[in-house]
């Protein structure tokens, strides 16, 4: 028992779940990139060879900053990829894409040219570009992704999928009628902790599920950075872009690295927790945690019913409840605030974080053999699950009609603590029932020149 609870999964024990292992490696240097039919639902249609055996997938990267930083790391090391094109408003961040990837590509004696932009558009124009990894601040997600769409590239999109419900809704659009592959960042479902974690509570091995906690944070504040002057390589106006808000430039909303010496940001991008630019912990972490939630209680793509906000009457958490009964609280499960899930079902409880796998029952636990454990998570495997999937021509692990299900979950939960009061939810109209009020906050006005 013990052991088991140091050791956690072993990540060879779940090449079964639909994860990529050495085997799935190995397909990929099998599969030919050629568009067909996109296949809804599909998680093992079997790979069509194309006449010339291997085929290369070329990416472009929009967004260069903190995070996309890490992504290239992971996707410029797949087989029979080339990272071919990266677009930023910051200028330095631009020369730092370019730098990481020339110097890549000639420690691997490989003979492959990479180009730079200021605006996306230049970067879709070019029909050598298969797919594009979008890691912009979230303002710029909808509009960006919509355009990749119908410039017909697949789409790997950073978490929360939009800044807001209907642009979601026209982004599912936008991805469905131009035949598109999007995956959506929710990494944690390519974990085997919580993928495992997800399989005893779908296999009923807790008994029905009446409550979940799922620790994440709390909403965004009103923006109160001061003003600075704008560096001179930064493309401010592009920068905020459709964001329809009073902002001026503070280095927190887009922190400053260096070239010479090499330095990279040292802290994460400061849009996230201001009101006007982004949602806060509430769509950051609720990204990964209230996904994993409903996924597990069989509310992907749909929603909860009711939302009552922290704070309302004697309302102590945010509170989802879902059509099934069961409820979802943004709330901690242990003193440290982990970053989590915790599953209460009639018979049994499991709680899994990124680190961390705890059950109520030794049987809970998964079979490790000798030595094996798993340290940190799989997000490799969900590179690797959009590359199979776009070659494939079928859904990714977290679609996009997933990704949208979770991001309304955590846009509710913002709405209504801005309102300060319950909501009603209708998930199969995404309305609000009998809202005027609520209804208002589907979508923020863009400013003049941008539209949805």
């Amino acid at each position: 028992m013990n052991k088991k609870k140091k050791n956690l999964l072993s990540r060879r024990k779940f090449m079964g779940t639909g994860l990529l292992g050495a085997a799935g490696m190995g397909m990929l240097n099998q599969a030919s990139y050629a568009r067909g039919p996109l296949v809804e639902g599909a998680m093992d249609q079997p790979m069509q060879p194309g006449k010339t055996g291997v085929e290369t997938l070329r990416l472009g990267f929009i967004g260069l900053g903190r995070q996309a930083n890490g992504l290239l790391s992971n996707f410029i090391a797949l087989p029979d990829i080339e990272v071919i094109a990266g677009c930023d408003v910051y200028g330095a961040k631009r020369q730092r894409f370019l730098n990481r990837t020339t110097a890549y590509y000639q420690e691997h004696n490989r003979d492959v040219e990479v180009a730079v932009y200021e605006n996306y558009h230049d970067l879709l124009a070019r029909k050598d570009v298969d797919a594009v990894v979008i890691a912009t601040p979230d303002h710029w997600h909808a509009l960006i992704s919509i355009d990749a769409c119908r410039a017909g590239k697949d789409i790997y999109l950073e978490k929360p999928l939009t800044y807001t419900i209907r642009e979601g809704q026209e982004l599912i659009k936008a991805v469905r009628s131009n035949n598109i592959v999007l995956a959506t960042g929710c990494m944690q479902r390519s974990f085997a902790n919580f993928q495992h974690a997800v399989k005893m509570v779908h296999k009923g091995r807790i008994g029905p599920v009446s409550k979940v906690y799922a620790c994440v944070g709390g909403p965004p504040k009103p923006f109160d950075l001061p003003k600075e002057e704008v560096p001179a390589d930064l493309n401010w106006d592009l920068w905020l872009g459709p964001l329809n808000a009073p902002i001026h430039f503070n280095h927190e909303l887009n922190p400053p690295i260096s070239l010479d010496p090499p330095e990279n940001e040292k802290m994460w991008g400061g849009w996230r927790w201001y009101k006007e630019t982004g949602g806060g912990l509430t769509t950051d972490w609720g990204a990964h945690m209230f996904d994993i939630a409903q996924w597990a209680i069989g509310m992907d793509r749909k929603g909860p019913v009711s939302i009552i906000p922290a704070g309302y009457q004697d309302t102590e958490y945010l509170t989802f409840t879902y059509p099934n009964g069961v409820t979802i609280t943004e709330q901690p499960f242990d003193k440290k605030e982990t970053r989590g899930c915790k599953f209460f079902g009639k018979d049994g409880w499991i709680e899994v974080s990124r680190s961390h796998y705890e059950a109520s029952d030794p049987s809970l636990y998964p079979s490790l053999a000798e030595g094996e454990s798993l340290q940190g998570g799989g997000s490799k495997d969900h590179y690797i699950d959009f590359i199979e999937s776009v070659r494939r021509r079928k859904d990714p692990i977290a679609s996009v009609e997933i990704g949208h299900s979770t991001c309304v979950t955590c846009t509710l939960g913002n709405i209504a603590y801005d309102l300060g009061r319950p909501l009603n939810w209708d998930p199969d109209t995404e309305q609000f029932v009998n809202d005027p009020e609520a209804e208002k906050h589907l979508h923020r006005a863009y400013r003049p020149g941008y539209r949805l």
